[in-house]
């Protein structure tokens, strides 16, 4: 293995290498003979820690630390061996001391490193920074070896590079330079430790102008670089980098920051490439292309080319892969363009002046036209003269004449200077026009050497003129008799003659033209010149009419002219009827006459009247056009207002013809207003609807204005919120109220009178109940009427319904009473009023307008009080030692209020004796008074207490016997409700409990098996179990005893005692249709269900053994609880009550001994008051739309220790006398108390939430007076006296 000293020493000669060394110096090599002893002490010393040193062992160091140098961040280690036994070694820096723990606490990076029992203390730094640069000394405490020793100071210097240069321009930019022009660059660098170099290159190569300053940096030690650049770049330098090196001994590469150069620089100049040999030399027409380039330049050079200094195109393009710019420039070279400087210009943003190439134009043009002056027209035999002329041209051009195939010599020629550099020519020429030439073409041709392929001419056609030979007119013949509209065609034909004869048709000597109106159709169509040959030919189309009756028509030509002439036919052109009045009023006399201006033939005239024919008078005609006839006719009419817009009208027959044409005169007969008789006079509207009165009225003039009244006051004619009186006058109306209903009087006008109409408004709304007596009161077997009085319109014979609000079907029948509806009032009327037909009743009327009226009644039958007296003889128990208190509950149903007389043995209870208080409750039909009893005394209290109750129709009393507190009753009415092999379902009617807590117990044996077998039942107040464990087929006798802590009840009654024999397993079990809550024996015993038949003797055994860990438990409880009876007796508790001082319900929390009979069906059973009364016909029930459930009464809230879940089943009283009405309870607002009710304190408001879950349940709990105790709990000095 290798040495660790070597080891370390190789670690010390890597970490402690001056700046510029190669780490293996003469110094390290001089220092290796003394270190060999010291690593041999070393390893002989191993494992020795701590151990002293004899003090002989001499003190000193044996390794010495080194002047160090490091990169910020990197570890560092300063050497220290001592050999100082007994002695403290720690370090110093700057002379401050860092204490000889090695993790040097106040320094986290450093640390002592090496072993101590070897006298290693070498000073290891983590991650070094700035402040580590110091000088260090390791020292060795005193001890009884010697003296102190320190080292010699060291130096650990830190370098620290620059991390950032920052360059100005910003690094990472691009710059724009111009070329040759100088520009500054600085660089600054970061904080470094020395101070870093800085060098400029510029494309690559070392900028030597260059000043650089080191300044301090932010802390001590540090230093900062700033050098600065002068740079003049050239046009080679374009996108080339500017970068600043910064170096420095603590960085291995140097660090960088460059910036790119976009240096600016002027193009080269332009060149202009010319196609073809000869520049400047182009044609007119030629389309003319030429490039120009510039190369170079940053930017790119901008071209645009000039035409005589004007600029003519700025589109140019850049190539920047080849450094070039081109433009080219496209133009149609025009004769206009001889003589143009076209020129290119090349510059750009850093260009000193414009670059330009130029090119002048030479352009060769042809005569753009030939003009020939003078006429080609000329009579025969006449001289003709004509001139030709050409438009300018470069070079000039020569001129010739021909005539068809044969060339004409010139008279004369002539040349001028023409635009554009160029030259005219002219020529002149003088011949004779022969007939023979006509038509033959004259031709001016113009020609050059410089246009050897074109040919440029101008030609005339020669017309040499000669007159026409015959002229005539082709059409019907003469006298032949034609139908207006029919169409005719005459045709004139000419022969000969030059120009083409032209041929004219007149009418009556006016020319004939085509008229063409827009929406006329053609009656004269005018052809065309026609020629065929020498024959020439022109066509008159007509439809013919009146106007062409005997109308002569002529065609000429020249001096020739031919003529023809029609006969035409014709209905009246125009039929007119004049008046002698413009203005008729009823009663006028008008005179028509109707006059046919023109016709032929004659025609004859009628008149009538809305088809009735009128007799006329012939009158006498005037003179017809168009050489026709003329006709009168007049009649004579008596006007009414009835003749208003009839139409008289005239006919013109012709029989001829047959035809007729007539016309009409439309009567105005200026009239008052009348109404019509389709006027309505009647409307009808639904509430916060819209209504429209109509008008049918008849005027003329129509009515200037409607005025329309209501109630006396006039509508508005502009509107109103809810009305608009319509342009025909009629009256609209919405959001129609019943206030509207009525007559509204109409009243129109004209220029000629005035009349009025009465228009009446029915407006039907919903019904709206205005009466309904609640609630209505009836005595037991009367009768009465539920009236229900209403609003509406319109009002129905079968508008009233009525319904009983009820859950049951039953509830809701009204067979038995009698619907009345008698004009707005509607009744249900009850005859021999039966309790069950209290309730609450909705009257419902409908008359057709939604929605319809409901209202709620209440139906409330009076009758005399009916005492609840469930048994003859109603029993409180109470313990007659005058420190006990009784309450009587005496409850009674009865409309109207009840009051309440208590008497004692038949003599009136004097009230005023502080001992007795009674409290009186109504609520709705049920009333209660209870009668509490304090410090009850067996010689005065135990006594027969009667209770009257009286209202004005009757009285009702109950007797309730007070007695001393005894062992219960047996229980009554045991019977079988359900039954399996293995079980049987029992149920019973718990009797008296002696004024005491109750509990039962079945005992049952099985015939023919010695043994009883006692069970529990749980919970103790139930009246219903379920006996498990026994075996099918087999005859059980079963017993059921009621015990308190007086005692039990035995055996001997026969209501509490049943034989039953359990089914076999092939037998259908007797299950009900409905399962009683079961319990399974969890008492004192825990029956065993047999398997068999070999099991049965086990069960005495089984139960013998169970009776005695019973009995065992219950003394160990019962020992408890009579510990804890005693304790409440002696403090005076009898445990929490919500209210303790007053009230009704403090003092029946404060009872215990309260009891009364119920009569039940077929059955007698002796109770506590404490009987709940769940099985009882509820109350009250669920209304259809809504299920308010009534609180209990104030004596019907359950107690902590009342006993609940028993059950009451048959009671005489009706339960549901007042079903409807209670149920209505709950609804605040809906309708007042029937009668005065009793005030509740703040304890009565005290209702537990679950008596409010279900209506049936309000009177199921009853007061319980006693705290539930064990078996023999109550002491036998509080248990009273028997009486």
């Amino acid at each position: 293995m290798e040495n660790p000293e070597k080891d370390r020493g190789r670690r010390r000669r890597r970490a402690v290498v001056p700046v510029g060394a190669t780490g293996r110096g003469p110094g390290l090599a001089l220092r290796l003979p003394i270190w060999t002893p010291l690593l041999l002490l070393g390893l002989l010393m191993t494992g020795l820690a701590q151990v002293p040193v004899p003090a002989s062992a001499p003190r000193g160091f044996w390794a010495l630390p080194e002047n160090l140098t490091v990169v910020e961040g990197a570890a560092a280690e300063l050497w220290c061996g001592v050999s100082a036994p007994g002695s403290t070694v720690q370090w110093a820096k700057d002379g401050l001391l860092l204490g000889p723990d090695p993790r040097i606490p106040s320094f986290p990076r450093y640390r002592l490193q090496g072993d101590p029992t070897k006298g290693e203390f070498h000073l290891h730094i983590e991650a070094c920074d700035l402040s580590d640069d110091a000088g260090y000394e390791c020292q060795v405490s005193r001890s009884e070896t010697g003296p102190e020793l320190v080292s010699p100071r060291v130096i650990l210097s830190i370098l620290v590079p620059p991390k950032v240069l920052q360059l100005t321009p910003e690094a990472g930019s691009t710059v724009t330079w111009v070329a040759g022009q100088e520009y500054l660059v600085s660089c600054v660098s970061g904080d470094a430790k020395p101070a870093p170099d800085i060098t400029f290159l510029l494309s690559g190569q070392t900028i030597s102008d260059i000043s650089a300053n080191v300044n301090e940096g932010s802390q001590e030690k540090l230093f900062t670089t700033e050098a600065t650049a002068r740079v003049t770049p050239q046009s080679s330098d374009n996108g080339q980098l500017l970068v600043c090196e910064g170096s420095s001994p603590a960085l291995d590469t140097p660090i960088k920051a460059s910036i790119t150069m976009n240096v600016l620089f002027p193009p080269g100049p332009p060149v202009i490439e010319w196609p073809g040999l000869d520049e400047g030399h182009a044609r007119a027409g030629q389309n003319l292309e030429l490039l120009c380039m510039a190369r170079g330049g940053n930017p790119l050079a901008t071209l645009q080319w000039l035409k005589n200094g004007q600029p003519v195109s700025t589109a140019w393009g850049t190539e920047h892969t080849q450094a070039v710019a081109r433009s080219m420039l496209v133009m149609i070279v025009r004769p206009e363009d001889h003589g143009a400087r076209l020129s290119c210009e090349a510059y750009n943003s850093v260009s000193t002046g414009i670059q330009e190439r130029g090119v002048t134009l030479q352009v060769t043009f042809p005569p753009s036209a030939i003009t020939i002056l003078g006429s080609a027209s000329q009579s025969e035999n006449k001289n003709v003269t004509l001139s030709c002329i050409t438009k300018s041209s470069r070079p000039r051009v020569l001129l010739r004449w021909w005539l068809g195939w044969r060339q004409l010599l010139s008279t004369e020629e002539t040349v001028m200077d023409g635009l554009h550099g160029g030259h005219i020519s002219m020529s002149n020429l003088t011949f004779l026009a022969r007939r023979e030439d006509n038509g033959l073409t004259l031709t001016c041709e113009a020609f050059s050497e410089a246009f050897t392929k074109e040919t440029f001419k101008k030609s005339l056609a020669l017309n040499v003129k000669y007159p026409a030979q015959k002229l005539w007119i082709e059409g019907p013949p003469e006298g032949q008799r034609l139908r207006a509209g029919t169409r005719v065609r005459l045709v004139c034909l000419a022969i000969g003659g030059n120009p083409d004869p032209s041929l004219t048709w007149y009418k009556d000597s006016r020319t004939v033209t085509e008229p063409r109106p827009p929406q006329e159709p053609r009656r004269v169509q005018l052809g065309s010149l026609e020629k065929s040959g020498s024959t020439f030919s022109r066509e008159l189309v007509l439809i013919t009419g009146p106007s062409d009756n005997q109308a002569k028509f002529t065609c000429k030509a020249g001096q020739l002219s031919a003529s023809t002439q029609l006969v035409v036919q014709f209905p009246p052109t125009n039929v007119t009827i004049l008046a002698n009045a413009s203005a008729l009023r009823p009663g006028d006399a008008l005179n028509l006459t109707c006059v046919s201006v023109s016709s032929n033939p004659p025609v004859n005239l009628s008149w009538d009247k809305e088809g009735e024919r009128l007799e006329g008078v012939a009158a006498t005609p005037r003179s017809a056009p168009f050489k026709g006839s003329a006709a009168a006719r007049s009649v004579l009419l008596r006007m009414s207002s009835r003749d208003h817009g009839h139409r008289v009208t005239c006919r013109a027959h012709s029989t001829e013809l047959r035809e007729t044409v007539s016309a009409f005169y439309r009567l105005n007969v200026l009239y008052p207003p009348e109404f019509l008789g389709e006027q309505v006079l009647m409307v009808t509207a639904v509430e916060q609807g819209e209504a429209l009165l109509p008008v049918s009225v008849s005027a003329n003039p129509a009515p200037e204005a409607f005025n329309w009244t209501f109630r006396g006051y006039r509508l508005s004619p502009a509107g109103g919120p809810r009305h608009r009186i319509l342009s025909g006058g009629a009256l609209q109306l919405w959001n129609v109220t019943r206030a509207d209903d009525g007559l509204y009087q109409l009243h129109c006008q004209n220029s000629e009178g005035t009349a009025e109409a009465l228009v009446r408004l029915d407006v039907h709304y919903a019904p709206i109940i205005r009466a309904l007596q609640d609630p209505t009161e009836v005595n037991i077997g009367g009768s009465v009427d539920i009236v229900c009085t209403v609003d509406a319109n319109p009002i129905l014979p079968e508008m009233f319904n009525w319904e009983r609000l009820g859950e049951e079907e039953e509830d809701q029948s009204l067979d038995d009473m009698e619907k009345i509806s008698k004009g707005s009032t509607g009744r249900l009327r009850i005859h021999h009023a039966k309790l069950t037909q209290a309730g609450a009743y909705q009257c419902i009327v409908d008359n057709g307008v939604a929605p319809p009226a409901r209202g709620l009644v209440r139906l409330v039958v009076r009758f005399a009080p009916h005492v609840e007296h469930p048994s003859p003889l109603t029993k409180v128990a109470a313990a007659g030692d005058s420190t006990s208190s009784a309450t009587l509950h005496c409850r009674a149903r009865g409309v109207p209020n009840i009051v309440f007389t208590w008497t004692k043995n038949g003599v009136p209870l004097d009230l005023q004796d502080p001992r007795y208080t009674e409290h009186t409750y109504h609520q709705s039909g049920v009333h209660s008074s209870l009668l509490t009893i304090a410090n009850v005394s067996a010689a005065q209290d135990y006594a027969l207490f009667t209770c009257t109750a009286t209202n004005p129709l009757g009285s009702d009393h109950t007797d309730i016997q007070l007695v001393s507190i005894s062992r219960p009753d047996p229980p009554l009415g045991l019977k079988v409700v359900s039954m399996t092999p293995y079980s049987v379902g029992l149920e019973w009617k718990p009797g008296f409990d002696g004024g005491l807590r109750q509990s039962f117990q079945v005992r049952y044996e099985a015939l023919g098996t010695p043994g009883f077998l006692y069970v529990n039942v749980l919970p103790p107040q139930a009246t219903a179990f379920t006996l498990t464990g026994l075996q099918p087929s087999t005859r059980y006798r079963v017993w059921l005893l009621a015990s308190n802590a007086l005692g039990d009840s035995g055996i001997a009654d026969k209501g509490s005692q049943i034989s039953v024999t359990t089914p076999g397993l092939d037998q259908p079990s007797g299950e009900p249709d409905y399962q009683l809550p079961t319990e399974q024996p969890t008492g004192n015993l825990k029956p065993i269900v047999p398997t068999g038949p070999s099991k049965l003797p086990l069960l005495p055994v089984l139960f013998a053994v169970g009776g005695l860990l019973l009995l065992s438990n219950a003394s160990c409880v019962g020992g408890f609880l009579w510990q804890r009876r005693l304790k409440r007796l002696a403090e005076g508790e009898e445990g929490p009550f919500p209210c303790r001082d007053g009230g009704p319900g403090s003092e029946e929390d404060r009872v215990r001994n309260e009891y009364e009979e119920s009569q039940w069906t077929g059955d007698r059973d002796t109770r506590s008051s404490m009987v709940s009364t769940t099985d009882v016909e509820p109350y009250y029930h669920s209304m259809r739309d809504f299920s308010p459930q009534l609180p209990p009464m104030l004596e019907e809230v359950s107690y902590p220790r009342g006993v609940t879940g028993l059950k009451e089943e048959n009671m005489a009283f009706p339960g549901h006398v007042y079903d409807e009405l209670e149920r209505l309870y709950a609804p605040s607002g809906a309708w007042g108390p029937l009668y005065d009710e009793v005030p509740m304190g703040s304890c009565d408001l005290y209702w537990p939430e679950d008596r409010y879950e279900d209506a049936r349940g309000i009177y199921d709990q009853v007061a319980g007076d006693l705290d539930p105790m064990e078996p023999d709990a109550l002491p036998f000095e509080l248990r009273g006296q028997l009486v």
